[in-house]
C-alpha cells in the first residue's frame, strides 16, 4: 500500500439516519451526486434494514437508481439476509456493510440479533456476497471501548477479529468506535495490536468524536498506521441504537485539512468538494 495514499469513505448514511424529520428523497440525491463528485474511494450511502428502525432511510432503493457513474465505490449497510438480498439486487452496489459487536447488549440493540446469531447470519452472508462478485465489510462496533458493562479488552477485538477473518473469510474490517469512547492511546494501543496479530487484514477505523478530540484521533491512527478513513461531512450523525445523546462522526473537513497539512494524498478534488459541503450544511442546518 502507498504509505501517502489515505482511503476515504464518506458517510452521509451515517450523517442522516439519526435525523428524525424526513429529508426529501430528491435532497439526498441532489448531496449525493455532489458526494460522488468529490474522489472517495467509497460512499456509505444507504441502508437496507427494517424502516421502523431508521425510518429516514426507507428510499434507499429509490435513491441508488438516481446516482450518477463515478469511481467512488457504493456501500450500503444490511443486518439480515432480507437487507443483503434487496442490496444485491442493485449492481452499481459494491459493498455491503455488517455491524459487529463485540459488545452483547449493542448487537441485541443495533441488529436484534445477539452475536451468536450473527455469526450464522455472517456465515451465509459472506458466502451470497462473494458470490455475487460484491464485497462485504465488517464493522467491529464497540472496538475501543464498552459502556454497557459487557467484557472488553484489546485481547477480545483480536478474537472475534481473528475468528471472523479465519472461519469466515471476513478481510475488511472497520475498527468501529460508534460511542467516542476512543482516546489516542486506546486507538494506537488496538489498532498496533490487531494489525500485528492479523497482518492480513485491511483494517481501517469508524471513529465517532466530539470536535475538538478529532485531530489528536487522527494523529493517532495515521502513527499506528491506518490508511483507511470513514469520516462524514461537518461531523454530523451517529448511532441511534447507541445512545440517547449521539456523538457526531469524525469530521470529513477535518481529516481532509491534516491530510492536507502533512501533505498525504486523499484523491479528493477540493472545488467539488466545497460544492458539497455547501449542500452538507443547507441540509444539515434545516434538518437535525
Amino acid at each position: 500500500m502507498n504509505n501517502n495514499r489515505i482511503y476515504l469513505t464518506e458517510c452521509p448514511r451515517d450523517a442522516m439516519q439519526g435525523i428524525q424529520e424526513f429529508i426529501p428523497t430528491e435532497l439526498k440525491v441532489d448531496y449525493l451526486n455532489a458526494l460522488l463528485s468529490c474522489g472517495f474511494d467509497r460512499l456509505d450511502f444507504g441502508s437496507f434494514v427494517s424502516p421502523k428502525a431508521i425510518p429516514q432511510l426507507i428510499d434507499t432503493s429509490e435513491v441508488v437508481g438516481q446516482l450518477v457513474d463515478s469511481k467512488t465505490q457504493l456501500l450500503a449497510i444490511i443486518a439480515n439476509e432480507k437487507g443483503m438480498e434487496q442490496c444485491l439486487r442493485f449492481d452499481r452496489i459494491a459493498w455491503l456493510g455488517f455491524p459487529f459487536s463485540i459488545s452483547e447488549q449493542f448487537q441485541l440493540r443495533n441488529t436484534n440479533s445477539s452475536i451468536q446469531e450473527s455469526k450464522i447470519k455472517l456465515k451465509r452472508i459472506v458466502s451470497e456476497v462473494h458470490s455475487a462478485g460484491r464485497e462485504l465489510m465488517l464493522y467491529l462496533s464497540m472496538g475501543f471501548g464498552n459502556p454497557y458493562g459487557d467484557p472488553w479488552s484489546v485481547a477480545l477485538v483480536i478474537d472475534y477479529a481473528r475468528e471472523l477473518y479465519e472461519e469466515l473469510g471476513i478481510s475488511n474490517v472497520a475498527l468501529s468506535d460508534t460511542i467516542g469512547a476512543a482516546t489516542p492511546e486506546i486507538l494506537k494501543e488496538v489498532f498496533e495490536a490487531v494489525s500485528l496479530h492479523l497482518p492480513s487484514l485491511d483494517i481501517g477505523v469508524h471513529l465517532h468524536s466530539l470536535p475538538k478530540n478529532a485531530t489528536k484521533l487522527i494523529h493517532s491512527a495515521m502513527g499506528s498506521g491506518c490508511r483507511n478513513f470513514d469520516s462524514a461531512m461537518m461531523g454530523i450523525g451517529g448511532c441511534p441504537m447507541a445512545a440517547d445523546v449521539l456523538t457526531g462522526n469524525l469530521a470529513t473537513e477535518t481529516l481532509i485539512d491534516y491530510c492536507v497539512e502533512h501533505n498525504l494524498n486523499t484523491g479528493i478534488n477540493i472545488e467539488a468538494l466545497s460544492i458539497a459541503k455547501n449542500k452538507a450544511a443547507s441540509i444539515f442546518n434545516y434538518y437535525h
